[in-house]
């Protein structure tokens, strides 16, 4: 519509040529008229063309026939669940390439087409590895799956000195909210301890109130640990009812491969203990984990040295590897535009070959996310067809490593094909709908920045409604978990759009049953696969929506900015200030 408008006004502004020709008299038969005669036909043929073009596109947009033929391709056993570095992996890379050979994009480098190569390492905790706890005369032994599980091990990690340890509440310094755990605690040298989550609010100016801080995210307590110079970090993770098959998951969760970007320094010692056994890390320290957890409804727990002495000797499986992104580029057909960009991405990786459960050992990712990808590829034939018009340019980017920490979108960060600035704005495809088709919809991170109101004017237009997500959901910190973080992380305001549970044939409460069973027993399991219903007419609206979103960013005048108050803005600010 908003290229539609430009051809409509260059009528007009033809039209105005002709009557200012007629007010001054001048005969119809002189060139001056002859010629704005003659400029007026053309952007009418012009506008008729693009109107027809654009309604024969519309009648041929999202073929479920290619979506689905991408989706049972890329969802199939023979690609053993695409994990970055592997020969299904690799696959997956070679057929996607394909796919955007096919619709023409524009490789990005003329050496390595439309691949950008990435160095990995990969490392595997082993069973001997060691970990030895000394309170006095006593020394604990503790085991990797039954006691202890590690976050990082991107190089051997060893501790062979008796290292000593300090309690440092949820592990948080945040200067805004004037918390600081590690007030008058010394942790250089030594292993911080830390609960799980954040103090307690319901402001939503303090901690962001009932919803996750970035602040409760295990990433940023361990940079905050490191950043203090401590050796290593250990995590008490606090379920709300503990029970075994909470830890049992968590082992499943943590036995795959550890991956990390070749260039990434060294790994710090970063282990998740059973809360099961967690009091014993207080043994000699004048309180106990169950005191401690009883400060929780303060907004403050006590920080305070530990008793014991560590060591570890670690024994890991080790390989490096490289895996690629897929970027292809569709050029904007504005002068003054198209040397700005709309990243659209869906990571296409997942966990590989795993742990067998109920002899299927082949995770494969069909709703995480081969769908997403399948989806991208459908707006990417779109909009390369040179009938639809593009004001700005876009950056397709298919990225792998997503699910061992977003590591191919943190890649591309810190290696852009253009420079950052350029681009304005990221829509991030995870996941798409399934169960039925939907009246409402959410937007992760829509909060930070103006990209809400281009949200908006798409789902004026398809009559959807704006939601929040479902109170059952809040706490998982949903932004965080997946490529959209790394790209506002970096300034770029991003997006993630997901269907609200507001459906037009199944109740509220029918669709968030769907969504706990696949968060509870499909998601990250062999039992994403391609044997789950798809109600295509779901997957259909939610694609075209997401199209809108983009087509509304690709072709305004304006562009998104973040919001004041954004903690991602003052990064958008940083990469602009490198231009002078």
């Amino acid at each position: 519509m908003l290229s539609f408008i430009i051809l409509l006004k260059d009528v007009c502004l033809f039209f105005s040529a002709f009557i200012s020709c007629y007010a001054k008299n001048e005969d119809f038969g002189s060139s001056t008229v002859v010629k704005a005669i003659i400029q007026i036909l053309i952007a009418l043929l012009g506008a008729f063309y693009y109107l027809h073009a654009q309604e024969a596109l519309k009648t041929s947009m999202f073929d479920m026939k290619l979506f689905t033929q991408h989706l049972s391709k890329l969802g199939s056993d023979s690609l053993e669940g695409r994990a970055p570095g592997t020969p299904g992996g690799n696959l997956a890379a070679k057929y996607l390439a394909n796919e955007f050979a096919k619709i023409h994009l524009k490789q990005f480098s003329s050496k390595t087409k439309y691949y950008q190569h990435i160095p990995f390492h990969g490392s595997k905790a082993l069973y001997n590895s060691k970990l030895n706890i000394r309170f006095g005369s006593e020394a604990i032994g503790f085991r990797l799956k039954e006691d202890f599980l590690m976050y990082n091990t991107n190089n051997p990690v060893f501790i062979p000195n008796e290292t000593p340890m300090v309690f440092a509440g949820y592990g948080i310094s945040a200067p805004e909210f004037d918390y600081n755990d590690y007030h008058d605690l010394d942790v250089e040298g030594k292993i911080v301890v830390f609960l799980d989550g954040e103090p307690y609010s319901e402001d939503p100016d303090y901690f962001n109130g009932a919803l996750p801080s970035i602040y409760s995210l295990p990433e940023s307590k361990q940079r905050i640990a490191l950043s203090r110079g401590a050796r290593g970090s250990i995590l008490i993770p606090l379920y709300s009812n503990i029970k075994s098959d909470d830890w049992e998951k968590a082992v499943h969760d943590f036995s795959f491969e550890n991956l990390t970007l070749a260039t990434s320094p060294s790994t710090n010692f970063d282990i998740i203990i059973n809360p099961q056994i967690a009091g014993l890390l207080f043994t000699g320290s004048g309180y106990t984990l169950n005191e401690l957890l009883e400060m929780q409804s303060s907004t403050r727990v006590k920080s305070f040295p530990l008793n014991g002495l560590l060591t570890f000797q670690g024994s890991f499986k080790q390989r490096d590897f490289v895996s690629p992104n897929i970027i292809g580029i569709v050029e904007g057909d504005d002068a003054n535009h198209k040397d700005t960009y709309v990243i659209v991405s869906a990571h296409y990786d997942h966990l590989g070959i795993g742990t067998a459960v109920k002899g299927d050992s082949i995770y494969n990712g069909v709703f995480d996310n081969a769908a997403g990808v399948s989806a991208l590829l459908e707006i990417a034939r779109v909009f390369s067809d040179t009938a639809y018009y593009k004001r700005r340019s876009i950056i397709f980017l298919l990225l792998t490593a997503e699910e061992y920490g977003l590591l191919g979108s943190e890649y591309y960060i810190q290696n852009p094909i253009l420079p950052l600035y350029k681009t304005v704005a990221n829509i991030n495809i995870d996941g798409i709908a399934s169960y039925d088709r939907f009246k409402s919809y959410v937007a992760l991170g829509a909060e930070f920045s103006s990209i809400q109101s281009f949200v908006n004017n798409a789902a004026e237009i398809r009559g959807l409604k704006r939601t929040e997500i479902s109170e059952k959901f809040k706490r998982e910190n949903s932004f965080a978990k997946s490529d959209q973080f790394s790209f506002a992380k970096a300034g770029i305001p991003s997006i993630l759009i997901t269907e609200g549970t507001d459906y037009e044939n199944i109740s509220s409460e029918e669709g968030i049953a769907k969504l706990i069973e696949f968060a509870r027993n499909i998601y990250h399991s062999p039992f994403d696969d391609l044997t789950q219903t798809i109600n295509y007419d779901a997957v259909k609206q939610h694609i075209d929506f997401i199209f809108g979103v983009i087509d509304e960013l690709v072709n305004s005048e304006n562009k998104p900015e973040w919001n004041f108050n954004s903690p991602f803005r003052y990064a958008r600010i940083l990469s602009q200030k490198r231009l002078k």
